[in-house]
């Protein structure tokens, strides 16, 4: 009884690059087992998460939607897909054939040119023409000899002030920037579209920690989504490279998924008390 009366009201889904270096189909076993609502697909090198056919293979295996695709913007996947326009159209069209509804991509580097100039453009463009969600994702300054830049990033690494209509919020990347993300999820508003429930501390690295192990407020910011109705996708992106086993990655994903419907789940009883 107590279960029927707590109502989710935001998906959680499995980011695939929370199994990283393992592969997309990996991603969906796990979720499964775990008994997340979804998942947010990472293009990397790995064919299959390149592949339309190969992920409507594994969503019907699986019984999981694809709520999410990440554009392969990383550094790590240069190499992906070719020219930096290319990577977004190409995520926008496999967004689409897969069902997802967002498309998340970082903020270009200073150094790739007109794309750099022309992407807050672009961007909107791209969304005006196909109704994609690009939710561009906040970042960080990079620190080199112990002095910080914050021009690695064009137009910033921070998209709270900037021509965003859509934005993803990552806690381990708003760690590193020293920011307060219950803050900066209600500036934001009705342009938070998706969030990568982590967190991290601020020692200049990104490492996605389970929900608790760092400094952010995190269960404050579910808590804010929560009770102001938010209708965004929150997509679990906790790195388990040190996990020592298969069944330590499913031990700390499980976790975060627990932390994640406890903030997120409204009591239908409170809700109408306070009514």
């Amino acid at each position: 009884m107590q279960d029927q009366q707590r109502v989710p009201r935001v998906p959680v889904t499995l980011s695939s690059a929370s199994v990283y270096p393992l592969t997309v189909h990996d991603a969906f076993a796990m979720a499964k087992d775990v008994g997340y609502d979804g998942l947010e697909v990472l293009i990397t090198g790995n064919q299959a998460s390149q592949s339309a056919t190969a992920l409507m293979a594994l969503m019907d295996k699986y019984q999981l939607p694809i709520m999410a695709i990440h554009a392969p913007t990383l550094l790590l996947t240069q190499q992906v897909w070719g020219s930096a326009w290319a990577k977004i159209e190409r995520s926008v069209i496999l967004a689409q054939a897969v069902g997802a509804k967002v498309v998340v991509a970082h903020p270009p580097f200073r150094w790739q040119g007109t794309y750099a100039e022309s992407f807050v453009e672009g961007v909107r463009r791209i969304t005006a023409s196909t109704g994609m969600k690009i939710a561009v994702e906040n970042m960080y300054p990079w620190r080199s000899r112990g002095r910080e830049s914050s021009k690695m990033y064009l137009p910033h690494w921070n998209p709270v002030p900037e021509d965003y209509k859509h934005v993803t919020w990552d806690f381990s990347h708003a760690a590193i920037a020293n920011m307060d993300s219950r803050q900066a999820l209600e500036d934001l508003g009705d342009r938070l579209t998706h969030l990568h429930l982590c967190d991290g501390l601020d020692n200049g690295k990104d490492e996605h920690l389970v929900p608790g192990l760092g400094t952010q407020p995190v269960a404050e910011s579910l808590n804010f989504l929560r009770d102001s109705q938010w209708e965004g996708v929150v997509a679990v992106e906790v790195s388990t490279r040190k996990a020592k086993h298969a069944g330590q990655k499913e031990e700390w994903l499980g976790r975060t998924l627990e932390f994640a419907r406890e903030h997120l789940t409204i009591n239908q009883d409170s809700e109408r008390v306070t009514k």
